[in-house]
């Protein structure tokens, strides 16, 4: 029988339900339990694909395709497994099966009522996750903060599933406790609300992570316990740190784990063992010589702010290749907008050790990153495109060493007369039809290595791997003997639908594109073998 624990939030969002989900997930592991996870998004969207990263942060993309929350890749990162549709819940999702069932007549001509059939709805694809994964726990953290319209349903799901296998079930509250400058004190009301309102809901939280700047002291610890209903042991410090990766190690120190196999009346299965996630934490703390990364994009500027949460599978495959090294990653951003406007601006990216361009969207900023290619090329910094990246470095050889001056994406330019960037047939139809969500080339496919090449050496020694996808431009094969007669190579190919997946230039340090996402199957302990190679030609470079 699986254990079901939830994961919501109070006083505010941002606090790190998705990095406290994955850490407790951790621990269970380091316990010898199989684990799962799952997130419930509380939007209407039926999947993350049609949402601007700018407001919702990045799209992860599972291995079978789905679209999802950037919450999964920190449960894939810190869990080292793969995860899938089945972990991935939203309301639309939900609302839709619904629907489509009652249309059916799969409800048999009954009413069908928002309570209990949308929360049952969840309740059965919790159960499904759990089933198929045969997991002794499922972690299953509610997206949104308790309080909000919006996740009322979900909160009720937790409450039914609780109210059936009352022995099997937890609820963990992550709560903000602020401390007012102008105070100087942490303050216990906004949680002792949350969890009222929480209550009201039908369900009292079994433990507290209380997020703030610092630990948590006992005054406060007692105050918690008392107005919540809680033993203090229950209530466990959750203060700011540089690393998330040590989240699960601080978790330990208040004894999480012990807490939650004997609320659930459970034994380890094995004798706690992080020393390798202990190792790597260790080596965050004690790197000290950096390398300097520059990444080049359009979508972390909102306001005065910058929104790094658009790109962070991008940052965490740096930082894990960077550790693989024993160094410091220091990660800069760099609008591509900037060396548009001002083409001087450029001679900067020769003060970094690599530089990154990233995936993305639209015409917007494109021409800055070609710019940013071009010098990258020409002055022999280490250079890595990923999806989009790879096609604008394809763009810019074409124009600037093969001559074809108006090569471009029909992306960007729907009559484009040099076109080697094109849309694959079938979703020039789909385009038509205006249908966007899930219906580019996503989730893996099989990529064949060319020997003696930088992916070759990267890889080794697999000759054929797997990557996921989430794009619907593709190199045209057109223009592939043109590119190839002036030093581009095609070193890593779809054999099954002939499609490009990485170009290397040759007589530079690295100049790799890829047109899949390398960034979702990095793990902390396991960097990606691109992003390991980039990074180890870019210490070279400093």
């Amino acid at each position: 029988m699986p254990r079901f624990i939830f994961v919501g939030g109070g006083v505010m969002s941002g606090i790190g339900k998705g990095i406290a989900t994955a850490s407790i997930g951790k621990i269970l592991q380091s316990k010898g339990f199989k684990v799962t996870a799952v997130k419930i998004d509380p939007y209407v969207n039926v999947d993350a694909g049609t949402m601007n990263p700018i407001e919702h942060g990045e799209v992860f993309v599972t291995k079978d395709g789905t679209e999802c929350d950037q919450d999964l890749g920190n449960y894939e990162r810190f869990l080292d497994i793969d995860l899938t549709t089945k972990n991935y819940l939203t309301t639309g999702r939900v609302y839709q099966t619904v629907i489509n069932r009652e249309r059916n007549l799969g409800y048999k001509g009954k009413c069908v009522e928002v309570v209990p059939d949308i929360p049952n709805e969840a309740i059965s694809r919790i159960k499904k996750a759990a089933k198929e994964t045969k997991a002794d726990f499922v972690l299953i953290e509610i997206g949104g903060t308790v309080g909000e319209y919006q996740n009322m349903l979900f909160l009720e799901a937790a409450r039914m599933i609780k109210l059936e296998q009352p022995k099997n079930v937890l609820f963990i509250l992550v709560s903000y406790l602020p401390i007012p400058k102008k105070i100087g004190e942490m303050k216990t009301k906004p949680t002792q609300y949350a969890v009222r309102t929480l209550n009201s809901a039908g369900i009292q939280p079994d433990i507290i992570l209380a997020r703030s700047e610092i630990p948590l002291d006992e005054p406060r610890k007692k105050k918690i316990s008392i107005f919540c209903n809680l033993s203090k042991e229950d209530i466990i410090s959750a203060p700011d740190i540089d690393s998330i990766y040590e989240v699960p190690i601080n978790f330990e120190k208040d004894g999480l784990g012990k807490r939650i196999l004997k609320k659930l009346q459970m034994k380890p299965k094995k004798k706690f063992d992080l020393k390798e996630w202990s190792k790597l934490v260790n080596t965050i703390k004690t790197s000290e010589k950096s390398v300097k990364i520059g990444i080049v994009g359009k979508y972390f500027k909102t306001g005065r702010f910058t929104l790094t949460d658009s790109y962070i599978s991008v940052i965490e495959a740096v930082k894990h290749a960077c550790w693989y090294f024993k160094k410091n990653p220091d990660i800069h951003w760099l609008s591509s907008e900037t060396y548009e406007e001002d083409p001087k601006a450029l001679n900067e990216l020769r003060k970094y050790d690599g530089i990154i361009i990233p995936g993305g969207f639209g015409k917007r900023g494109t021409e800055g990153k070609i710019k940013t290619i071009e010098f990258c090329r020409k002055n022999k910094i280490p250079f890595f495109g990923l999806c989009l990246g790879m096609q604008l470095a394809v763009i810019e050889f074409a124009r600037n060493v093969c001559g074809i001056k108006k090569a471009n994406s029909v992306e960007f330019l729907t009559n484009c007369q040099e076109n080697v960037i094109d849309v694959m047939p079938e979703q020039k139809a789909l385009l038509k039809e205006k249908k966007y969500g899930a219906t580019m080339r996503l989730g893996e496919y099989d990529c064949q290595i060319m020997p003696k090449t930088i992916a070759s050496k990267a890889y080794s020694p697999l000759k054929e791997v797997k990557e996921r996808h989430r794009h619907r431009y593709e190199l045209n094969n057109a223009y592939k003997s043109r590119l190839e007669s002036k030093g581009m190579l095609m070193t890593g190919i779809n054999l099954k639908k002939d499609l490009i997946e990485i170009i290397e230039l040759k007589n530079h340090p690295f100049f790799v594109g890829v047109q899949f996402h390398p960034e979702f199957k990095s793990r902390p302990l396991r960097p990606h073998p691109l992003f390991r190679e980039f990074i180890r030609k870019a210490i070279k470079q400093h």
